[in-house]
């Protein structure tokens, strides 16, 4: 396993131009503001929050479906940059949270995961078959899929059959957002699990986009925090879940279902609601809802710090 980085981001951001209505001026819309990030091989970066936040609007940067505004994002020391996409994006490919609406109803599974060798390779077609049936295997499924149709799979089986398909062309970074969220719980483990199998043992690289806390505990290495399209608290997974800074993860930290009910624990509730992206307080955007917010954190606006559990909050939890 190497610790050099397949994927960095540097202060990315995405901005919208949206409409103000008849004889308004548009306003614009930062859905990610200045982001930092590195993906490594073998390795998984959760991005957690609410929703809004500015998740699916990164997952769809790095996968390449949208440019970014400003800032730089590198895939083996190269830049992602719209001439470079119809190379790079075999590099990287994306599991969308819904399998079903993923998938060509009216196509076979075989034809479902040969498409992107037909696209994107000039590998022939007995070869192509070969590989399709070999991947099946590989995600846990039978022979006698490959000509079976989505609609006679149930979620998780369909799950896996978009997994395979992400792995036809051998990229080096996988882009998981909400993989599991559309699924039974009994079936979110399995998923899972199979997800950190094919880690293991393909040295992929994984940006997992979730909402659910419970769920990045399981998989994750490292961790973003992010609000109102920036990231409020980064850090290693066990760090950051013993001791979180920012009381913004304090908050979903208290809402994440507790396996040990002798375990005491306080429920946080924030006040007010999650102010709109195109209407940024000033100073801290979390300080409209924090308990813990001082003149300080309305007039200026906090910045994350360069450690390697760092929170960009004035007063943070757990400091010393």
């Amino acid at each position: 396993m190497t610790d050099t980085p397949v994927m960095q981001a540097k202060a990315l951001e995405r901005h919208y131009d949206v409409s103000g209505g008849f004889l308004k001026k548009s306003r614009v819309l930062k859905a990610v503001g200045g982001l930092d990030f590195q993906v490594v091989p073998g390795k998984t970066l959760a991005v957690v929050g609410e929703s809004g936040c500015g998740k699916s609007t990164l997952a769809r940067m790095v996968a390449m479906i949208e440019e970014p505004t400003k800032g730089t994002l590198t895939l083996d020391g190269k830049d992602v940059l719209p001439e470079n996409w119809a190379d790079q994006r075999k590099d990287v490919q994306i599991v969308f949270q819904d399998p079903y609406g993923s998938l060509n109803p009216r196509q076979r599974i075989g034809t479902i995961l040969m498409e992107p060798l037909v696209i994107n390779t000039t590998m022939p077609k007995a070869e192509r078959e070969a590989k399709a049936r070999d991947m099946l295997k590989l995600v846990g499924l039978r022979p006698e899929h490959f000509d079976r149709y989505p609609h006679m799979f149930s979620g998780g089986q369909r799950q896996r059959i978009a997994v395979a398909r992400a792995l036809m062309l051998d990229p080096k970074v996988l882009v998981l957002d909400e993989p599991v969220s559309a699924l039974d719980l009994s079936i979110q483990s399995a998923i899972l699990n199979l997800l950190l199998g094919l880690q293991d043992r393909l040295q992929l690289a994984y940006l997992f986009i979730s909402h659910d806390l419970g769920v990045v505990r399981h998989v994750a290495d490292e961790l973003i925090v992010m609000y109102l399209g920036r990231a409020v608290e980064k850090g290693p997974k066990d760090a950051l879940f013993a001791a979180p800074k920012h009381p913004y993860t304090v908050a979903l930290l208290s809402a994440t279902p507790q396996a040990d009910p002798t375990k005491d624990k306080k429920r946080i509730k924030l006040e007010g609601e999650l102010p709109s992206p195109l209407s940024v307080p000033d100073g801290c955007p979390f300080a409209p809802r924090c308990w813990k917010a001082q003149p300080k954190c309305r007039a200026e606006r906090p910045e994350l710090g360069t450690g390697a559990h760092t929170a960009a909050c004035f007063f943070p939890e757990n400091e010393g």
